[in-house]
């Protein structure tokens, strides 16, 4: 919910869970709704609805690949990338022990273009986002709604009471296991490295999710994707742009951290609001210039750009929730004999206590960080060096 896009790859998980061993796959959607309501105060009942009716929407539209790869009418480059869907599930449950199940085994046609807006928010001077708490799921740094204008209005209202918002489409999410979700219209014409990384980050959260954790899971997630990705493509014999495509992530993901590093101390310094405004700016206009000057020779300089010109304290904080402890998953994986021994381990240290999983995913951060080398990047270095002159 990986910066997998750069077009917010965030995901909203629906906060209900129901026993769906007793319920049937009808009645299981009505009762979705009723225990909804009943669990929720005056003030959150219409949020629940909207999310209970948008994704009663999803499900019922879905239809079995299968199906539609076969039936003639089928447009020939959708049927393609479908039986592409086919072959990421296969390789994610043989070769990554991913508990595939019936998960985008099925397809859906959405009404819109995105099936979920999200909004995030960040008061004008921290990085520590707002946060919302639901039934099951825990808290997330993240509002998903299935209607553009219900998030329209929520980030109006957020930004009146004076944080920075990040309002933007969300191509997939998960409902962690409670349903099989499908392959959506919006990410299926995605090219095959994006694609797969997107279904590897989502069949992860199947496998491990620890609640009231965003931070942890998008992280864990996001290294089972970018570990699991360079083995996929070599067996498909895709490298070239993939290797490209990584260069860049890494370059914006360096720009983004360096912003977030010269901020913090201004955040935290006595000095007026409005000299921290001040210098808050100056910082993003960096950022923004940053990008502009090492995208000038990319294949595409405009990839990243609608995302860079908006980044404020609400975007800078959604960096850290998918990226800032994916060192430390990587360096747990390196340590474990095997992916379920890794899964293994990932659970385990979700199940200690705060304080001591984040003394743990530090320690595992710094030994990554030490055994190893960040991609040799041209980009990646033009990134550090540009942001580092004349900073604040």
């Amino acid at each position: 919910m990986a910066l997998h896009k750069k077009e917010n790859r965030t995901k909203v998980y629906i906060s209900i869970g129901v026993l769906k061993s007793v319920l049937s796959p009808h009645s299981r959607h009505i009762w979705l709704l009723v225990i909804t309501l009943f669990l929720c105060g005056c003030e959150t009942v219409g949020y629940y609805a909207q999310a209970a009716a948008g994704q009663w929407r999803i499900l019922s539209a879905r239809q079995p690949i299968e199906k539609v790869v076969q039936e003639p009418d089928t447009d020939e480059k959708l049927r393609r990338q479908l039986m592409l869907v086919q072959e990421i599930r296969a390789y994610a449950a043989q070769q990554l022990d991913l508990p595939v199940g019936e998960a985008y085994s099925s397809y859906v046609q959405l009404e819109d273009q995105y099936p979920i807006w999200n909004v995030l928010a960040a008061p004008e001077f921290s990085l520590t986002p707002k946060r919302w708490c639901y039934p099951v799921a825990g808290c997330a740094s993240y509002r998903g709604y299935f209607r553009k204008s219900a998030a329209i209005a929520k980030a109006n209202s957020l930004r009146a009471q004076g944080y920075d918002i990040y309002l933007g489409p969300v191509p997939a999410y998960s409902t962690l296991g409670w349903f099989d979700d499908p392959v959506l219209s919006s990410f299926v014409n995605w090219p095959p490295e994006r694609l797969a990384g997107l279904l590897f980050h989502e069949l992860a959260h199947r496998r491990v999710y620890i609640s009231g954790d965003t931070q942890f899971n998008e992280s864990f997630a996001t290294a089972v994707s970018e570990i699991a990705l360079p083995g996929w493509l070599a067996s498909q014999g895709l490298t070239g742009s993939a290797t490209q495509a990584r260069a860049e992530t890494m370059a914006v993901r360096q720009l983004m951290n360096m912003a977030r590093k010269q901020l913090k101390p201004i955040y935290n310094s006595s000095e007026s609001d409005s000299l921290k405004l001040e210098q808050k700016n100056l910082v993003l206009a960096r950022l923004r210039q940053c990008y502009r000057k090492i995208s000038e020779d990319w294949p595409n300089p405009t990839r990243y750009q609608a995302y860079i010109e908006k980044a404020n304290n609400a975007t800078l904080a959604l960096v850290a929730e998918y990226e800032s402890l994916v060192p430390a998953f990587k360096q747990l994986y390196l340590e474990s004999d095997s992916w379920e021994a890794f899964y293994n381990a990932t659970q385990w240290v979700g199940e200690m206590d705060k304080n001591d999983r984040e003394q743990k995913l530090h320690q595992l951060s710094e030994e990554y960080s030490l055994s190893n080398s960040v991609i040799n990047a041209q980009s990646t270095f033009e990134a550090k060096t540009c942001m580092t002159v004349n900073s604040p």
